[in-house]
């Protein structure tokens, strides 16, 4: 249950955080944001606030926020139609009724012959029950109101609060907020790690012992300042960690200080085999240090170097030298999540911190229906001066979707014959 809980914390961070990157410039831009949703598929849960629907939905695999214009905007309101109207104290048509009139008695129902509720915000009809030589007229339709069909309100949006309205920059910035969130929520979730445990230094001091480990047993304590390893000096922890990680099996003989006494431990290294190499340990961790300032710059070069470390990954996958069996979608995440989470709360952040990292540079990718994918059609407008046509561009973004999802359906079958058949 624990690993469970630990899963849709994590993923729900990610995922919440990427989406308010969106949600954050798109209302700072002016746009309508009719939705902002945790997951995809059915909605399990549903709540409005304003002029937006937030949801969470069944499937674990991403999030949304629904733009005003991203998606054809309205039911298109043709002449012919009979609607019903009510108005504000501005005699401005604040409620539009698509059917089901007759809930609404107070409603002035027209026979539609014209109406633009995106641009110049009016409706023009024949009143209903009056002589049509005389009753023709225009009502203007207020800027926030709303269509009602089968008892739910939607509100218009009027041109310039659709996505497409907004300039090239804001539209930019607006799809970029979702992956740099992604790296804030990491640089942050590292500083955490660094203000709350501590970071790495490289001293040659003996940070925490295991239990189980050979140092214990051999005497050493945390705090001992390693002064030499087999006569050789030592002046970096770097030095202990690599004259230990050769000697599997070896002793080694150490000189430390503690308490202004040197004192002389030997100790043999147990054998460990990581990534098929055979190396030395005696389980001891890293000296740590707490510093609100440092803590900082140990949270940019987290994810500086994460991030350098994913890219020489997916640099692999181009050329062939990494495989796509290697690669792991949300069942994969979920065994390593369920690993981790038996290694502390601290590893557990870290996990959560290179996730963030991994999910914010595979949407930044230049692959339709990712963000990357759009971004890059943002460019090709900035280049050539006008955007792309809109039918195209959506046909290419619904055919990098359906491949992304075929994508997802090997990774998860990879991962459920690699975890549980």
């Amino acid at each position: 249950m624990s690993t469970v809980i630990a899963f849709i914390v994590i993923f729900g961070a990610l995922v919440f955080f990427h989406e308010l990157g969106h949600f954050i410039f798109a209302k700072r831009a002016g746009i309508l944001c009719r939705e902002f949703a945790i997951g995809m598929g059915p909605k399990v849960l549903s709540f409005k606030k304003g002029e937006t629907v937030y949801t969470v939905r069944l499937l674990p695999i991403g999030g949304f926020v629904r733009m005003a214009g991203e998606d054809p905007e309205m039911v298109e309101i043709k002449p012919g139609f009979r609607v019903g109207l009510l108005f504000d104290q501005q005699d401005h048509a604040n409620k539009i009724i698509l059917n089901n009139k007759e809930k609404f008695p107070n409603a002035r129902v027209i026979e539609v012959e014209k109406a633009d509720i995106e641009h110049e915000l009016f409706i023009q009809g024949y009143v209903e029950g009056e002589d049509e030589e005389e009753t023709l007229k225009t009502f203007p339709i207020s800027r926030d109101a709303v269509l009602i069909e089968n008892g739910v309100e939607t509100l218009i949006a009027p041109y310039d609060r659709q996505f497409a309205s907004k300039t090239l920059g804001q539209r930019t910035m607006t799809i970029f907020a979702g992956p740099m969130m992604n790296f804030i929520l990491a640089f942050v979730v590292f500083v955490l790690i660094a203000l709350l445990q501590g970071m790495p230094t490289n001293e040659p001091v003996l940070g925490k012992l295991t239990p189980d480990g050979v140092a214990l047993d051999a005497g050493f304590k945390q705090g001992d300042i390693v002064q030499s390893i087999n006569k050789a000096e030592i002046s970096e922890w770097t030095d202990v960690v690599e004259i230990i990680q050769k000697s599997p099996n070896k002793e080694l003989n150490f000189a430390i200080e503690r308490n202004g006494k040197e004192i002389n431990i030997p100790v043999t290294p147990e054998e460990k085999v990581v990534d098929k190499e055979k190396i030395g340990v005696i389980g001891v961790y890293s000296p740590m240090e707490k510093s609100p300032l440092k803590s900082l710059t140990y949270g940019v070069s987290e994810v500086y170097n994460w991030t350098k470390d994913i890219f020489g990954m997916l640099g692999k996958l181009v050329t062939g030298q990494f495989s796509i069996d290697a690669l792991s979608g949300p069942v994969g995440i979920y065994v390593s999540t369920d690993t981790v989470a038996k290694s502390g709360i601290y590893y557990l952040m870290k996990w959560a911190g290179v996730l963030s990292i991994n999910l914010g540079i595979m949407n930044l990718l230049p692959i339709p229906a990712l963000d990357g994918g759009r971004l890059l059609f943002f460019a090709i407008e900035g280049l050539r001066g006008k955007p792309i046509d809109r039918q195209k561009e959506g046909m290419v973004h619904f055919i990098g979707f359906a491949l992304l999802m075929l994508l997802m359906l090997v990774v998860t079958w990879n991962d459920i014959q690699r975890f549980f058949l």
